[in-house]
């Protein structure tokens, strides 16, 4: 039986960042923990790009065109923080962008790494952006190392 699984090792792979400024105080620390969790897998800096978009719904139209750009990023993390309001906009934007990202990275064959929170109180989104709960940033990047990793071993 042959098993194959992705590696935590970023040395020679390419990522593309895409950064929701919606919530700048959390998406600043998913950031930061993204580039940290792909520097200290061995990540170049120079190999990490980073676009800034206005909010969470704009994510998935910046990680397509990085997707299909000549020489794509071997691995795309989406990074943004949704906090629960008093409408039912945070449901529909959660669902709509997931689904968005899901489609993506079906469709572009490049792993798109979700480090989209979706939390009921702005003190929930901290502990996951550096807080009681760790760094999704983190997380996502060392997801997206594992899985970029991964597709190459199956190529």
């Amino acid at each position: 039986m042959r098993q194959i699984a992705g590696k935590l090792d970023a040395t020679g792979l390419s990522f593309g960042i895409v950064l929701s400024r919606f919530n700048s105080r959390i998406t600043d620390q998913l950031l930061a923990g993204a580039i940290d969790g792909l520097l200290r897998h061995g990540a170049e800096q120079s190999a990490i790009t980073v676009v800034r978009v206005p909010g969470a719904f704009e994510m998935p139209t910046a990680l397509r065109a990085m997707a299909t750009q000549k020489q794509p990023p071997d691995a795309l993390l989406a990074l943004g923080a949704l906090v629960r309001g008093q409408t039912p906009h945070f449901d529909h934007l959660a669902a709509t962008v997931t689904r968005a990202l899901e489609r993506l990275s079906a469709e572009c064959g490049r792993p798109v790494a979700n480090g989209l929170l979706t939390c009921d109180s702005f003190e929930q989104a901290l502990d996951r952006a550096g807080g009681k709960v760790g760094n999704k940033g983190f997380e996502a990047a060392t997801s997206a190392i594992e899985m970029a990793r991964l597709l190459r071993e199956l190529d």
